[in-house]
């Protein structure tokens, strides 16, 4: 079963607990959006199909991505086609930058960041979500991996400040969705068996988290940064 079919038929409060890093992001996004002012333009760096379009009603959002992440991906509605290493945008136009789960798949996430800081206003803001422990995806277009300590970097770089990166949950919520990955390795009929063996553990694992204190094996992080 993949998170869009997750999304629907499962309640909020059990959707959290499964699904803690994208309903991590979701909230992340949110809470950036209801701080920015009515008529500010937002930059969606890497909008894919614009799935956080909605978080901007009272926003001007431009969504911009290059359009090859993923082949069943619906890329009609996006503003601006654009390798995100050379936005077609002035330098200082947008309020505020979202750049969600996106900086793994471009191949020099160096310039992308720098290019993203170009974009805001001075005092501008930008919301970015890398991961850490992830499988592949969206490949051949799939290059990086990152620690606290290398997007901070990457941050810095760029000439942004009041840097702050979050990890999303530690070892055991980790754990919990690899449980969870676990079970499409298995032929249709063994799906059911796989099921009743990993999901209990998958379930009662996350109620353990707070006992990685260190947050080191972590799924991803949430980073929040101003020009």
């Amino acid at each position: 079963m993949n998170t869009a079919t997750l999304r629907r038929v499962l309640p909020r409060p059990l959707l959290e607990h499964i699904l803690h890093f994208e309903c991590a992001i979701e909230h992340a996004v949110s809470r950036f959006a209801a701080l920015l002012p009515d008529g500010a333009t937002v930059l969606d760096a890497g909008a894919g199909e614009g799935q956080y379009k909605h978080h901007f009603e009272r926003q001007r959002y431009i969504g911009a991505d290059l359009g090859i992440g993923d082949s069943d991906w619906n890329y009609r509605d996006l503003d601006v086609i654009s390798d995100l290493e050379a936005l077609p945008l002035r330098e200082g136009s947008c309020d505020a930058v979202v750049n969600i789960v996106t900086l793994e798949h471009v191949r020099e996430p160096a310039r992308v960041v720098c290019e993203l800081a170009r974009c805001l206003r001075p005092g501008g803001s930008l919301l970015l979500v890398v991961p850490h422990e992830w499988e592949e995806h969206q490949q051949p277009h799939d290059y990086f991996r990152y620690t606290r300590y290398g997007v901070t970097y990457l941050l810095k770089k760029a000439g942004l400040r009041d840097i702050r990166v979050e990890p999303v949950g530690g070892y055991f919520r980790l754990l919990a969705r690899r449980l969870l990955n676990g079970i499409q390795f298995f032929p249709l009929l063994l799906k059911p068996f796989a099921m009743i063996v990993f999901c209990p553990a998958a379930l009662v694992l996350p109620l353990l988290d707070g006992l990685d204190q260190k947050r080191n094996f972590t799924l991803g992080f949430i980073c929040t940064a101003r020009r």
